[in-house]
């Protein structure tokens, strides 16, 4: 175990645990703590990992006590590894002021723009040194895939589009798919990185995909009651239409009556799960 991981807390879960730690972030410039499942089977062998990265609002441990997941990953012998949505407690000022800025909306990207760009690189964080660590602390085997869910569906989506071959799978939940084309985008990205929109397509994965494609299979899962989808924020019709453009296999998953809570997340959640332990084993 790294001298710098400190235990929060430990519960039991199907036969694994699940545990929450507490480590010094030298990219982000504070303490952060993330939430990892071991299923039981790594107390035998190293394990894959699943990455979720949650949405704004969001710490590590929505997914945990919400999604139901660790059932299934105990059976499939999966890791899941939760890390927080953003910086916390930096003092900068406006940092509490809104839902969808600052904290608990670090966007996975990294911040070029001051004063945000002295801690938010949550993107450098989730594909570097968290990574770095869980595999130094864990038994784990190198073998990764990512999803997430509206923020964190566009991190996931973002992550393994800016770095093909490393993970098996990725798969999103309500992703905010186009951000420079809606509201949340637009509002974190001016924030983050200025009024320069050239430079906010990097961190855009309709915008990526029509550059550059994708070497992964996407699968997403859209509520069509989500009121989100409604508003102009999610905008599942731009990573379609980009998708199409550049001959990338998509599923893109309509389910009715479904919203945007982990009500949702928690109903397909399952097949999401399989569907990267499937990959993962091949990627073995």
């Amino acid at each position: 175990m790294a001298a710098s991981v400190e235990l929060v807390s430990a519960t039991k879960s199907f036969g694994g645990w699940l545990k929450r730690y507490r480590h010094p972030s030298g990219v982000l410039g504070c303490d952060m703590i993330f939430a990892i499942y071991l299923p039981p089977q790594a107390e035998q062998q190293d394990v894959p990992v699943f990455w979720w990265l949650s949405g704004l609002t969001c710490t590590d441990e929505n997914f945990m006590q919400k999604a139901g997941a660790q059932r299934v990953a105990a059976e499939l012998g999966v890791a899941i590894v939760c890390p927080d949505t953003s910086p916390r407690d930096t003092g900068l000022p406006g940092e509490d002021d809104s839902y969808d800025f600052g904290s608990g909306a670090g966007f996975y990207i990294n911040a070029t723009r001051a004063p945000w760009n002295r801690h938010y690189h949550m993107y450098d964080y989730v594909t570097e040194e968290l990574p770095a660590l869980v595999r130094e602390t864990f038994p784990v085997n190198g073998r990764e895939s990512i999803c997430g869910h509206s923020m964190g569906g566009h991190g996931a989506l973002v992550c393994a589009l800016h770095n093909p071959g490393r993970y098996a799978a990725v798969s999103a939940f309500a992703p905010i798919a186009n951000p420079v084309a809606c509201p949340w985008g637009e509002k974190a990205f001016g924030g983050y990185l200025g009024e320069d929109r050239s430079a906010w397509t990097q961190w855009d994965a309709s915008e990526l995909i029509r550059a550059h494609g994708c070497d992964l299979p996407l699968l997403v899962d859209q509520g069509d009651a989500d009121n989100f989808l409604h508003d102009g924020q999610l905008r599942p019709e731009g990573l379609q239409q980009a998708c199409s453009a550049a001959g990338v296999d998509l599923e893109l998953r309509h389910q009715p009556g479904y919203d945007h809570s982990y009500f949702f997340i928690a109903t397909f959640i399952e097949d999401h799960l399989r569907w990267h332990a499937a990959a993962l084993t091949r990627a073995g």
